[in-house]
């Protein structure tokens, strides 16, 4: 599902009340990290991402990778933070960000 312009409006200024809750180091993608990237995204929908690795194209080539092994939709990158979408299957209303939070 591709995000039109105005979702992912909607997604940015949600995601700017967000705190991350997935941290990537220059260690990459552990099986570990995709078992709670993949917890977090069926709970919360839309989460954002801390990517604490220096190079830009490092960053940007994990980001790749993150999103496609979750099935996931990158809504913004801004410096070392991602900001991504996926819907959850059955959604939780008391825990997904798109549903608690209203812009």
């Amino acid at each position: 599902m591709a995000l039109n312009n105005e979702l992912k409006k909607r997604f940015k200024a949600i995601g700017h009340q967000l705190k991350p809750v997935v941290t990537i180091s220059e260690n990459g993608l552990s099986e570990g990290v995709l078992g709670e990237l993949d917890r977090a995204l069926n709970d919360h929908e839309l989460i954002k991402i801390k990517l604490a690795i220096t190079e830009r194209e490092d960053r940007r080539a994990l980001i790749d990778e993150l999103c496609a092994s979750s099935k996931a939709e990158l809504v913004q990158v801004i410096g070392k933070m991602a900001l991504i979408y996926r819907k959850a299957r059955e959604q939780n209303r008391n825990l997904s960000n798109v549903v608690r939070y209203t812009v």
